[in-house]
């Protein structure tokens, strides 16, 4: 089962910025620009500090301004991780079991923050580009603050499209995700961003 951090982890890392400057940094500004809304598919797999794979799952992202968020695992295993901008949600349905925190520091100091507020990325993060690699342009961040809750993260664009995001958490676990069928600023769908506990499932948290 994918471990509730790595889930975490995986929606905040996406970033963007409004200051247009060569290289990746260009396409992440053009990828930014007029940016209210994404949804999309990813496929993610996850390995040990040793490199060996751990964990390989599939499903899709949504995101709206300011602070919603969705991050649906599909496969092997449904997970859901919702953010509604008061409170992040972690369900298992398998498990019948929903964990509840409130949506605070560790959304504020993510990348996903500076998605939809551009001229946080500076402020927050540290941004290089990082060159050319498996065809794509390649922009490097770390974060400023200890409690961001990775290390570092590379952003793979290509035409100033996000196709890949890569991050290593403080443990030096390392996770990969290849993004696709990106759709801007889309109609989401009423309850996208909104999460009611099932009947009969234990929730954890308050």
């Amino acid at each position: 089962m994918k471990s509730i951090v790595s889930a975490t982890l995986a929606v905040v890392l996406l970033s963007a910025s409004g200051i247009a400057d060569a290289g990746a940094r260009q396409d992440l500004a053009a990828f930014a620009s007029g940016l209210r809304g994404l949804d999309g598919q990813f496929n993610q797999e996850v390995y040990d500090p040793q490199g060996r794979r751990k964990e390989s799952s599939s499903g899709r992202v949504a995101l709206s301004a300011p602070h919603l968020f969705r991050w649906e695992y599909r496969q092997p295993y449904a997970q859901l991780v919702l953010a509604d901008g008061k409170t992040v949600w972690v369900f298992d349905p398998d498990l019948k079991q929903a964990s509840r925190r409130p949506q605070g520091a560790e959304e504020a100091s993510s990348p996903l923050a500076v998605l939809l507020d551009p001229a946080r990325l500076d402020r927050d993060f540290i941004v290089k580009e990082a060159g050319d690699a498996d065809g794509l342009n390649w922009l490097s961040i770390q974060p400023r603050s200890a409690e961001a809750g990775f290390r570092s993260a590379r952003l793979g664009f290509l035409r100033n499209q996000l196709l890949r995001m890569e991050y290593e958490d403080a443990l030096g676990q390392r996770t990969e995700i290849r993004f696709s069928n990106w759709k801007r600023n889309p109609a989401f769908a009423a309850g996208t961003f909104v999460f009611t506990p099932p009947t009969g499932v234990d929730v954890i948290g308050g």
